[in-house]
């Protein structure tokens, strides 16, 4: 879930839905850097509005492509951009949904529910015009890529599900327990803030960032990634948060309170499925290996050093797994 990416180039004027070109810095002497410039950008039609979409490499090469779903719900595509290296090998599509980032805002609570953030998914597979790519998603981008992983779309090369969001029960018995491990006067804290007098704001806000700063992100963003996200019209969309979640990680009050996935994992292909978290995740590694578990050839890799926010806290040792794995399922 990861709010705490929730909270802390130019979107298309009109409805034009042609793709639009941005200008693309010098390649780096490493072939493998981060990419800030998109190759392509674009407002893309979806249910409800407007997604913005980026992608760096070649669409039409040799590999499918990845693209990421972000967590939130609210949050947006800035903290992926790491995954941007991976376009030496193949293009890499990162977005924004609805009422996120540099997406459209219509700010309806009619289009705040799984399906259409699935549906917004396959729409904008339709308009890359893309046959076969891998789908990663993380935190409550997972929700969503479990949702579309079940269907079993013929379009899936693989799907990986990075500390995903697959039954609240379980996300806020793990919250809990972390919480429980807290220094005692951080955790009295955090419970009275859930509570029906909750201290000041403030007192909340600096609590909550103590757990943050444990399970949600280790290490914050280079002076150029933190450029980046301060360029975004919104890094953090508190309304849809609020609405499908609630005031933070330990209690759920939104729409997502009684989601549980847990029965569409027998329907993934658990060939082509990678589980994936971080050693001291908010969603603890131990759960995320039940999920995996449960389906059938799937698999399941613990990050070290690292937290909720993997592509931050240790993209060394993420990405060269996501190439290895992509590179394995491209042809399978």
């Amino acid at each position: 879930m990861s709010r705490l990416d929730r909270r802390g180039f130019v979107a298309a004027a009109g409805a034009g839905l042609a793709m639009l070109t941005a200008p693309i810095r010098a390649e780096s002497a490493d072939a493998h850097a981060m990419r800030l410039a998109p190759d392509r950008e674009a407002m893309v039609p979806v249910p409800g509005g407007r997604a913005y979409v980026r992608v760096n490499g070649n669409l039409a090469g040799p590999q499918p492509p990845i693209v990421l779903l972000h967590g939130g719900p609210g949050s947006a595509h800035w903290y992926f951009m790491a995954a941007t290296a991976l376009a030496h090998d193949r293009a890499v599509i990162l977005y924004d949904q609805l009422d996120s980032g540099r997406s459209d805002t219509p700010d309806d609570p009619a289009n705040w529910h799984v399906a259409r953030f699935v549906d917004e998914l396959e729409a904008i597979r339709r308009f890359l015009d893309v046959p076969r790519w891998h789908v990663l998603g993380a935190s409550w981008g997972g929700t969503v890529a479990l949702e579309y992983g079940a269907r079993r779309p013929r379009e899936l090369a693989s799907l990986i599900l990075q500390s995903p969001l697959v039954s609240t029960a379980l996300w806020l018995r793990d919250a809990n327990i972390l919480k429980a491990a807290m220094p005692e006067k951080t955790r009295a804290l955090l419970d009275r803030c859930d509570g029906m007098n909750p201290p000041p704001a403030a007192d909340c806000d600096a609590a909550t960032a103590a757990f943050y700063a444990r399970h949600v992100r280790l290490r914050e963003p280079s002076p150029a990634l933190a450029a980046y996200r301060s360029g975004l019209p919104r890094s953090f969309t508190p309304s849809i948060y609020h609405a499908m979640w609630g005031r933070a990680e330990f209690v759920s009050t939104g729409t997502l309170r009684d989601y549980d996935g847990r029965a569409l994992l027998p329907r993934l292909d658990g060939a082509r499925t990678l589980f994936v978290a971080g050693s001291q995740d908010e969603a603890r590694p131990e759960t995320v290996a039940a999920f995996a578990r449960a389906v059938p050839e799937a698999r399941f890799v613990k990050i070290p050093d690292a937290a909720h926010t993997i592509m931050i806290d240790n993209p060394a040792a993420y990405l060269p797994l996501l190439r290895q794995w992509c590179a394995k399922k491209d042809a399978a």
